[in-house]
C-alpha cells in the first residue's frame, strides 16, 4: 500500500491513499477528545460531534443532514478519548460535495442556542442508554477507577449536571481552543491521484487559520490497583480486571497486541473463549481490550454471567493469566499467533472506511502510517520471551484492578 502526504499552507496534513472503487471515503480526524477537557468541560467534546451537524453560517441543521444522505452518502461521527473524527463514505463523483460540507460543519458551525438545548437532551438519553446497558457502563466506570483523578478516567459522554450548565460560549471556547489547523488531518482513500485530493483539500480547508498551538494534554501517572463491587441491580453479574499498560509509542505494544489476542481476542479460539465457555458454558459475553493513548494504555478483560457463576469466571480469568506468566509459548504456538493476527490485520483493512480512519489516526499519534509488510515484520519479530515479559508485568496479580458489577453489597478495597 502506498500512503501519500502533502501539508496545506495553513499546516493540515493531508494522507491519501489511491484504491480501486466507486466509493470514497473522506474524513476529518481531530487531535481533541475527552482527555483534552477540564474537569469543568468534560463531555464538552463529545457534545460539539453532535452539535455541528446542527447548523452552519450557509446551512440549517435539514440542509446539513440531506447534503450528503440525498446522494445515498454515509455521513457520521466519534468521540473517543484523545480524538474526533467526523467522517463521509460517498461515490466518488460526490467526493468535492463532502469535502466542502466536511470543511463547512468542523470549522463554520454555528451552534444555534435553541438546537443546543434539544441535543442536551439527546445526550442525556444517551447516557441513560449506557447507564441501562451494563456491559458497556462497567468499561466507563472501570476507567475512572484506574485513571482516578485524570482526564482520561472521566467518561466520554460527561455527566447530566454539567451538560445542563453548558452555554453556546463554552461550546465556541472548547472547538476554538482545540479544532486548529496544526491538530487537523484530513485523510482520503479515494480512486484517483493525490494531486486531486490536495487541490480539494486547498479549495474547502485553506481558510482555516493558520495555528501551531502546542498540546498541553496532562501526562498519566500514579495508578494504584484496587478492587471495587458496586451493586447493580440486573440479571447478571459483570466484571472488568485490567491494568495499565503500553504506550502508543512503546516499542512493545505489537507484544502488547500480540498477548491481548491470544487471551481475549476476536477468535474464537481465544484462551479465555475456551476456557470459559467452550469447555465451562459459563459466559457468552467474554472479551479482553488492548487500548495505547500517547502517553499510557489499558488493558481490560470483562465478562459477564449469572452472578452466582461469576466466582468461578473470575477464578479462571486468573487461572489463564497465570498460564501466560509462567508457560513460555511454543514454537508452533507463537508463530501461529502471530498468524492470526496478521490475518486479522488484513481482513479489518479491506473495509476501505476502517483504513481511511485508522490512517488519521496514524498521523495524529505517529505522523506517518507504516506499510502492513513493516508491522508484519514487527509482529514476526515478538518472541515467547517477550510476551512472558509482557504478561508478568501487565498480568501481575499485585498490579490488577477489578470492578465487579452484582446486586451484592457495594465494597472498595
Amino acid at each position: 500500500m502506498t500512503y501519500q502526504y502533502h501539508v496545506l499552507k495553513n499546516g493540515i496534513r493531508l494522507v491519501h491513499h489511491q484504491q480501486r472503487g466507486d466509493v470514497a471515503h473522506l474524513g476529518v480526524i481531530v487531535n481533541a477528545g475527552s482527555r483534552d477537557e477540564n474537569p469543568n468541560q468534560q463531555g464538552l467534546a463529545h457534545f460539539i460531534e453532535h452539535l455541528i451537524f446542527k447548523g452552519t453560517k450557509k446551512r440549517s441543521n435539514y440542509q446539513v443532514l440531506s447534503r450528503l444522505e440525498n446522494v445515498g452518502a454515509d455521513l457520521n461521527a466519534f468521540t473517543t478519548k484523545e480524538d474526533t473524527s467526523i467522517y463521509a463514505s460517498i461515490q466518488s463523483r460526490y467526493y468535492q460535495r463532502a469535502a466542502e460540507l466536511l470543511a463547512d460543519i468542523v470549522f463554520h458551525s454555528i451552534f444555534p442556542e435553541k438546537e443546543i438545548e434539544k441535543e442536551k437532551a439527546v445526550v442525556m438519553d444517551e447516557i441513560n442508554s449506557y447507564k441501562d446497558n451494563p456491559a458497556e457502563w462497567i468499561h466507563d466506570e472501570f476507567d475512572e477507577v484506574v485513571f482516578k483523578d485524570h482526564s482520561l478516567g472521566r467518561n466520554i459522554l460527561g455527566t447530566k449536571e454539567k451538560l445542563k450548565r453548558y452555554t453556546r460560549g463554552d461550546i465556541l471556547h472548547f472547538r476554538d481552543t482545540n479544532y486548529i489547523s496544526s491538530r487537523v488531518v484530513i485523510t482520503s482513500v479515494a480512486n484517483f491521484p493525490l494531486s486531486r485530493a490536495i487541490t480539494v483539500a486547498e479549495k474547502y480547508f485553506s481558510d482555516v487559520a493558520t495555528d501551531h498551538s502546542p498540546m498541553q494534554r496532562q501526562p498519566f501517572s500514579g495508578y494504584t490497583p484496587s478492587t471495587i463491587t458496586r451493586k447493580y441491580s440486573r440479571h447478571q453479574a459483570h466484571v472488568v480486571i485490567g491494568n495499565t499498560a503500553c504506550d502508543a509509542h512503546d516499542e512493545h505494544r505489537y507484544s502488547m497486541a500480540l498477548l491481548n489476542n491470544i487471551l481475549g481476542g476476536p477468535a474464537m479460539n481465544s484462551r479465555l473463549n475456551i476456557a470459559l465457555r467452550e469447555r465451562n458454558g459459563i459466559a457468552y459475553n467474554l472479551e479482553s481490550n488492548y487500548q495505547p493513548f500517547s502517553d499510557t494504555g489499558l488493558f481490560s478483560i470483562y465478562c459477564g454471567t449469572d452472578e452466582v457463576l461469576m466466582p468461578r469466571a473470575i477464578e479462571l480469568i486468573h487461572k489463564e493469566l497465570y498460564k501466560f506468566r509462567t508457560v513460555s509459548l511454543t514454537t508452533i504456538g507463537l508463530h501461529t499467533a502471530q498468524r492470526q493476527l496478521k490475518g486479522q490485520l488484513a481482513i479489518s483493512l479491506e473495509s476501505h472506511q476502517n483504513e481511511m480512519l485508522s490512517m488519521g489516526k496514524n498521523i495524529l499519534v505517529y505522523g506517518k502510517i507504516d506499510p502492513i509488510e513493516e508491522i508484519y515484520r514487527k509482529i514476526d519479530a515478538i518472541s515467547a520471551a517477550s510476551l512472558m515479559e509482557m504478561a508478568n508485568n501487565v498480568f501481575n496479580p499485585d498490579r490488577l484492578s477489578t470492578l465487579i458489577f452484582n446486586n451484592q453489597k457495594s465494597s472498595n478495597q
